[in-house]
């Protein structure tokens, strides 16, 4: 079952609606007393259905929770589409950028709304399994970047992320001194990839893919780290990761 409703993050977007997505497992009615994990998803309308997606083609979330029936909740959130808004919103750093000058990332005021103001809510509203080991964190290109800041910097609430082809080109030695000075607890699992045929797409992508690994393997972090053969930068290429990344964040 998935739910669409319309919301608004005033800190980000004054009074401009957006879609939020609510997938609850099919049996979620039929077991009242049954918590589920939550996972929470960036750029929610590319997440569920092809009509819904930016260039047609989702991650088909909706096929394969409904095919392997897992026990877990997934709130996932449409990004503004206006400009370069969503550049902004998930940009957890501030850089300077050849074609659109310095950018002010407001990627920190983003996930202060997801863990402040939404995830109470949805904790309220849904049997959530509140705490920090049942709370999951998931996105691609600039999302798969706030997961990754997400599982760093607010590693009080997520335990868990995944992060496909991460959008570290953007700032990598800023990048790269957050994850080292960053507090992770050893238990936390971050799923990191690539694709083969992307990773050349900017220069400094291939190399803070490897800062950033060795980082977090040396803060103890359970990391799972894939060059995906013959992998590109799209939401077909990241829908045949979905299987690999549940498995390896034990979803």
């Amino acid at each position: 079952m998935i739910y669409k409703w319309d919301l608004t993050i005033p800190q980000l977007s004054g009074s401009k609606t957006r879609k939020g997505y609510i997938y609850l497992p099919d049996y979620y009615e039929d077991e009242p007393a049954r918590r589920f994990p939550v996972m929470y998803m960036f750029d929610g309308h590319n997440v569920f259905f092809d009509s819904d997606a930016t260039y047609g083609k989702s991650w088909g979330m909706n096929s394969y929770m409904g095919w392997t029936r897992k026990p877990l909740i997934i709130v996932a959130i449409e990004c503004n589409h206006e400009g370069n808004q969503r550049l902004i919103e998930y940009s957890p750093l501030s850089y300077e950028n050849t074609t659109l000058g310095k950018v002010q990332g407001k990627g920190k005021v983003y996930m202060d709304w997801m863990v402040n103001e939404l995830k109470p809510v949805i904790d309220a509203k849904l049997r959530t399994m509140p705490d920090r080991e049942h709370t999951i964190v998931c996105g691609s290109s600039m999302g798969g970047l706030m997961a990754l800041y997400g599982a760093v910097e607010y590693n009080h609430v997520f335990q868990r992320a995944a992060c496909l082809s991460p959008s570290l080109w953007i700032s990598p030695a800023k990048i790269v001194r957050m994850i080292s000075r960053a507090q992770i607890k050893n238990d936390t699992c971050i799923y990191l990839d690539y694709g083969s045929e992307e990773i050349y797409n900017h220069a400094a992508s291939a190399e803070a893919l490897i800062s950033v690994a060795h980082h977090l393997l040396s803060k103890r972090v359970n990391l799972a780290f894939r060059i995906v053969p013959g992998g590109t930068h799209c939401e077909a290429c990241w829908e045949q990761q979905v299987p690999i990344f549940m498995d390896c964040l034990g979803l």
